[in-house]
């Protein structure tokens, strides 16, 4: 299911922009960015800090529904790059008393990386992909750089727990 050339990756840091949010994705090297909306980066900082929720959000319902199916998330691939879209693949294993069945699904990638850090997971980008997407560390020594000059109480900058 896992190619030997896909590339594991963590979540090192989220950076708001004007539009969403940019979420640093490395494998210790290089760093990619992939850029996604508030709710769903309010989601992905929840879930790195492990924070309650006083209502269950979106992946916490999409959670709640794979456990009554008795499905599990296995691993998402971040599978394509086109005109500076990432496209994913979220991997799930579904077991009951009919046997054992994966599930690949088509999803955003921003979605995917959600439910992954919620479930404990693998995220991996796909060899072509890594290839392709631009280097982006800079960017995020960058933001860095900037919130500590801001020295704001409230930093800018989340990284992984």
């Amino acid at each position: 299911m896992t190619s030997e050339t896909d590339i594991p990756v963590t979540v090192k840091g989220l950076v708001p922009t004007p539009t969403g949010c940019g979420v640093f994705l490395s494998n210790g090297g290089k760093v990619i960015a992939i850029f996604v909306d508030h709710s769903v980066a309010a989601a992905i900082t929840m879930f790195l800090h492990k924070i309650k929720k006083p209502r269950p959000l979106t992946h916490d319902l999409m959670a709640s529904i794979f456990t009554g199916l008795g499905v599990s998330v296995q691993k998402v691939l971040i599978n394509d790059l086109q005109d500076d879209t990432f496209f994913a693949r979220l991997f799930l294993i579904q077991e009951n008393e009919l046997g054992k069945n994966l599930v690949e699904i088509d999803a955003r990638p921003s979605d995917s990386i959600a439910l992954a850090l919620q479930q404990s997971c693998p995220v991996f980008v796909s060899k072509h992909v890594w290839d392709r997407a631009e280097d982006m560390t800079w960017a995020l020594e960058q933001a860095a750089q900037d919130d500590e000059v801001e020295g704001d109480d409230e930093p800018n900058l989340e990284e992984e727990a």
